[in-house]
């Protein structure tokens, strides 16, 4: 397990301090196990009792009927305090279930049970899985008599939950979807009493770190810890279950096969090319593609990032930003909107390619034997061949047909070429000039394809830069270039370069 106990520690002086409060992050964020742990932090505390109930089974029929709502309520209430070992509170929640049938019979009893039953303990309520009953007004409800009675509290005039915390992947403020127009009013606020929650759930390198430390302990090994944790970070940026999704592959997969039980950082690469393979999904990735497939705004917002590079700012404000900020697939950066993490990213990219190699095959051209040879791929002969394509094809396409496909174009032609044989990874570029580098692994080799945009030689110069820079990183002297051009007196030209002490190949299209 990693280590979050600093988190842990930040989220209980929002509850010391009284405070309710909303705990929205995407799915298998870690939500769930870090409130879990936040509880049996709270009931170690001889003046806090943490209950935890969960909206996840309330079916659509309870929803509808407040009496059942008010009794499933406090049917979990009771349950929490059988399993806390409280029997005079579950005894005393048992005997007003029977003629509770109101939110204001379900507030008083809230009252009775922290004024009197329970009135040496801080009690703070925590409420999972709030999106199943997000577009019901019996919630809004539920939530906003709870409101109530944290402001007649603060000035004294009633007693209720130290705290409240409410977990889900939406906001309280986007609950509201599906209430009728002339009761959006009413509805409008039902939690603006909540504080912002800005504890960073995702995990650091140094947190990381714990885990695997863990791990060496049990394991009687001696991991480079450092390396691992920081390629762990890098290819995830922290998200939770990306982290130990990696980290169990390592474990099951990758060493079990092996007489050294240490981990390397290589191994992490090694998990990345596994979890990025299209044969390998997980609910989290079924998510991932179901919600960019029901949003065409949001699609189209991704494929511009990811497959053309274009910098968007980031603007919480903007409903498609914050929509995808919601699904854990935007995260802001100083250059704008970027994909949450490399994974995703990979995800995303392949999954794209793939539609237009399934929706447009007439695209691809045929794979000639001439694209291998003894010892890897003739990419030179790869991107000649592209530009034909591209010249006998498109060349007659408008400028904004090919700024938009033309990179997906390259992408897709290329995949057919490695599928199965070898690994292609996009290095994600925010820049203005749009750039995109593509490394691909195929036997031993490793080839670096940066593709960008024409913005003239002021422009060209940086950008080979770069590219010599990004060589640099991998140890190669050998870089290609493919550029888009979409001025309408272009050339389709070829070029070998020698920069600083790399040779570079480049390509017009």
């Amino acid at each position: 397990m990693v280590d979050i106990s600093g988190k842990i520690e930040q989220i209980f002086q929002l509850v010391k301090s009284g405070e309710y409060f909303v705990v929205n992050r995407p799915r298998q964020f870690g939500k769930t196990t870090t409130l879990m742990l936040l509880s049996r932090y709270l009931n170690m505390k001889d003046d806090y009792l943490a209950l935890n109930i969960s909206f996840e089974d309330i079916d659509s029929d309870t929803h509808k009927n407040q009496e059942r709502f008010v009794s499933e309520i406090l049917i979990m209430l009771t349950n929490s305090f059988k399993f806390l070992n409280l029997p005079e509170a579950a005894d005393f929640i048992e005997q007003e279930i029977e003629t509770a049938k109101s939110f204001l019979s379900l507030s008083r009893i809230i009252t009775r049970l922290c004024r009197d039953i329970l009135a040496d303990k801080s009690i703070v309520l925590v409420i999972d899985e709030v999106d199943k009953s997000s577009d019901n007004r019996l919630f809004l409800d539920f939530i906003a008599m709870l409101r109530k009675k944290y402001l007649e509290r603060d000035i004294g005039h009633d007693y209720t939950f130290k705290s409240v915390i409410l977990a889900g992947v939406h906001d309280i403020k986007t609950l509201k979807s599906n209430i009728r127009q002339d009761d959006e009013r009413r509805y409008n606020s039902p939690w603006n009493i909540a504080v912002d929650f800005e504890v960073d759930l995702s995990f650091n390198p140094s947190e990381i770190m714990t885990m695997i430390e863990d791990y060496a302990r049990e394991k009687g090994i001696s991991p480079e810890i450092s390396s691992i944790a920081e390629k762990l970070y890098y290819y995830t940026s922290g998200y939770p279950y990306l982290v130990s999704k990696l980290c169990k592959f390592i474990d099951e997969k990758i060493i079990a096969g092996r007489m050294d039980k240490n981990w390397y950082p290589g191994d992490v690469e090694t998990s990345f090319k596994m979890i990025v393979d299209e044969a390998y999904t997980t609910t989290l990735f079924d998510s991932l593609i179901k919600n960019l497939e029901n949003n065409k705004n949001l699609y189209d917002n991704v494929f511009h990032i990811v497959i053309n590079g274009r910098k968007i700012p980031f603007n919480i404000t903007v409903p498609v930003i914050n929509l995808g900020h919601l699904y854990g697939i935007f995260t802001p950066s100083p250059e704008g909107c970027k994909i949450h993490n490399r994974i995703f990213e990979q995800r995303i990219y392949s999954y794209m390619i793939t539609k237009m190699l399934t929706s447009n095959p007439e695209h691809l051209m045929s794979i000639q034997p001439d694209y291998y040879t003894d010892h890897g791929l003739n990419i030179k002969l790869i991107l000649q061949k592209f530009q034909t394509f591209m010249k006998e094809h498109y060349s007659k396409h408008d400028a904004k047909f090919l700024e938009r496909e033309g990179r997906l174009l390259f992408l897709s032609f290329l995949r057919p070429i490695i599928n199965g044989k070898g690994f292609d990874f996009k290095e994600p570029n925010v820049s203005e000039e749009r750039r995109m580098d593509i490394v691909i692994t195929f036997l031993d080799n490793r080839y670096i394809i940066e593709l960008k945009i024409w913005h003239g030689s002021k422009y060209h110069e940086q950008g080979l830069k770069q590219l010599s820079d990004y060589l640099e990183t991998f140890s190669l002297k050998q870089g290609y270039l493919l550029i888009y051009d979409f001025n309408k007196n272009k050339e389709y030209k070829q070029e070998n370069i020698s920069f600083e002490d790399k040779q570079i190949f480049a390509v017009w299209v």
